[in-house]
């Protein structure tokens, strides 16, 4: 059985993911107690179900510690598990919940002092965070601080039609005014290189387009920093593969996010998909 479990910050776009799911044709359960994953996916198997998609977060209850153990154990019984965890800054969740005039879960949940009185909409954030800390390692991070549901949507349909391997190489372009992305393994700063930007002819067009590579291949600094990129993703890979990690994500990041982070994300991958499972997002491209 192929089981996809969705968990994070409330905000963060769970239930974009999850609804993605359920197009792809996933049988989808949300706010599930944690004491009842085993139970769960021994009822789905029995009846032959393929393809399950779970939710679990702070909605769920506060016994979060045993959910490694729990993935293990159904690992072990021969089950393709993986596990996706979205987050955004304070900030932009701040936000999302007064655009949806919508109460945060833990808002009227007891504090830590044994207060009754209800959370403020940052303090509530803050608690979940800590709550969830057993659960933002299991798998792959996604921060959707600035992305698109469309954008998470297409993320999510990549994450679950991956290939289980032994360790899939994220490679992501973003844009340095935007900020960067939370959920980086390694980041790198592209924009001390020429900036097609500045040519009116390619502003227009992304990384993507041939003639934004023409210009870019012609600049002796681009395949200088290409090659570092490279050889320190090269050298460094096997030590996160040691470390066990499932997930990792490199993040390429100019100015814009539109030419020079994209055009060395797809060089990077061209390269690192000759031995490695490889995805590719580029956050600025809408």
């Amino acid at each position: 059985m192929k089981i996809v479990l969705i968990s994070g910050i409330s905000g963060s776009g769970k239930s974009v993911a999850l609804n993605m799911l359920e197009d792809l044709g996933y049988v989808c359960v949300d706010n599930l107690p944690p004491s009842l994953l085993s139970e769960l996916v021994a009822t789905f198997d029995s009846e032959g179900r393929n393809r399950v998609a779970v939710a679990i977060d702070s909605r769920s209850g506060i016994s979060l510690e045993e959910v490694p153990k729990t993935i293990e154990t159904i690992r072990k019984e021969g089950h393709d598990i993986k596990a996706l965890f979205l987050t955004a800054d304070t900030r932009t969740l701040v936000g999302r919940f007064s655009e949806t005039r919508r109460n945060h879960p833990l808002s009227h949940r007891l504090s830590s002092d044994g207060s009754s009185e209800p959370r403020s909409l940052v303090d509530a954030i803050r608690a979940e965070r800590e709550l969830l800390t057993p659960l933002e390692k299991l798998g792959h991070n996604i921060d959707t601080t600035n992305t698109s549901a469309n954008q998470l949507r297409n993320w999510v349909k990549e994450f679950v039609e991956t290939d289980r391997a032994p360790l899939t190489l994220y490679i992501e372009s973003f844009a340095f005014r935007q900020g960067a992305p939370r959920d980086a393994s390694l980041v790198f700063d592209v924009r001390s290189l020429p900036n097609p930007h500045y040519d009116p002819e390619l502003r227009p067009f992304s990384g993507l387009d041939s003639r934004v590579a023409t210009y870019l291949e012609a600049q002796p600094e681009v395949a200088d920093m290409l090659a570092d990129i490279t050889a320190f993703v090269d050298k460094w890979l096997p030590s996160f593969k040691q470390d066990n990690r499932s997930y990792v994500t490199v993040a390429i990041g100019c100015t814009g996010g539109q030419h020079r982070s994209v055009y060395m994300v797809e060089k990077l991958a061209k390269h690192f998909r000759k031995n490695e499972s490889v995805v590719v997002h580029h956050r600025g491209l809408m």
